[in-house]
């Protein structure tokens, strides 16, 4: 399969329309339906619903709708890969990619930015946000270089480091509610609360022992990914949202509050790459900055797993 079939293919899933697509890419129609027919031929799957006359709009079959995520993906990496090539081993420019969850840690990746900005203005940076599944799987792909994960990490896949600050879980919730009097939430306080949780496989554990009851018992209303969306959702008074502090900016005039779990859960962090990892020039200073901002960190310094 020819990455040049695969920019036709998705050509054609952005316009829906052959006639359009074929107009973008500057080829006859009947060359790219040849193209497009040839490369289901030699996948043996068909990946498009051609309308009738009436309608000519293209849909994607389900194998369609997969090829093209995989296609975006093959060609992101092409892009990235020729870009990291070319430039001049003398000057040190380029992107640097970052997958990550909410959390205030981004600040510490921000900090070292803004460090590297006056020596090598050429480094540019490319946030992506997910949940930790998201991030893995850019990870895993080679479709960022860096991934921050919650937890414990796996050393047999991934080289790490320590991030020195910790997520603090509590509990967002709108200040005219009954527990925002207090100053921290206790377990049997939400046990009768309409719940609004991440739907991340690991959290879910460590909050059902802290609750002292399995999930299922509890009245869960709503799981969220990112906990700006669940905020919404709060603001509304649906239910009371558990995440980590320092994500949903809480000024005295927000009619949001955040309340702390007691006893207390924090997170630890890492800053994790793949093993093995030969990394662009850009990337190698920007961790080399990150590793010098820890050691004069006169907190936790973290260590790196390598």
């Amino acid at each position: 399969m020819e990455l040049r079939v695969l920019q036709y293919f998705l050509a054609v899933a952005r316009e829906q329309s052959i006639l359009r697509a074929a107009e973008s890419l500057h080829l006859s129609q009947p060359t790219l339906s040849t193209q497009i027919k040839n490369m289901e031929e030699e996948l043996g799957k068909q990946l498009l619903i051609r309308g009738t006359k009436g309608s000519r709009k293209i849909t994607l079959t389900e194998e369609g709708m997969l090829l093209k995520k995989r296609a975006e993906e093959i060609l992101e990496l092409v892009r990235k890969t020729e870009s990291e090539i070319t430039l001049s081993d003398s000057i040190i420019m380029g992107d640097i990619y970052i997958g990550t969850g909410e959390t205030d840690a981004i600040r510490l990746l921000a900090k070292a930015a803004k460090e590297l900005q006056n020596t090598y203005p050429g480094i540019h940076y490319h946030i992506s946000s997910g949940n930790a599944e998201f991030v893995v799987e850019q990870l895993d792909k080679g479709l960022i270089d860096f991934g921050i994960v919650f937890g414990q990490v796996d050393h047999t896949r991934y080289n790490s480091l320590k991030m020195p600050t910790k997520d603090i879980w509590g509990v967002l919730m709108r200040r005219d509610s009954a527990l925002a009097q207090k100053e921290t939430i206790a377990p049997e306080d939400l046990w009768d609360k309409p719940l609004i949780i991440s739907h991340q496989r690991n959290q879910g554990k460590e909050l059902s022992a802290w609750m002292k009851r399995d999930i299922s018992k509890l009245n869960v209303v709503a799981t969220y990914n990112l906990l700006f969306n669940a905020s919404l959702l709060v603001d509304e008074g649906l239910g009371y949202a558990i995440g980590f502090d320092k994500i949903i900016n809480i000024t005295e005039n927000s009619s949001l509050c955040f309340r702390p779990l007691q006893p207390n859960i924090e997170i630890e962090m890492s800053l994790v790459w793949k093993k093995y990892q030969i990394f662009t020039k850009a990337a190698e200073q920007f961790i080399k900055k990150i590793e010098e901002m820890q050691a004069a960190s006169p907190t936790d310094r973290g260590s790196a797993a390598l």
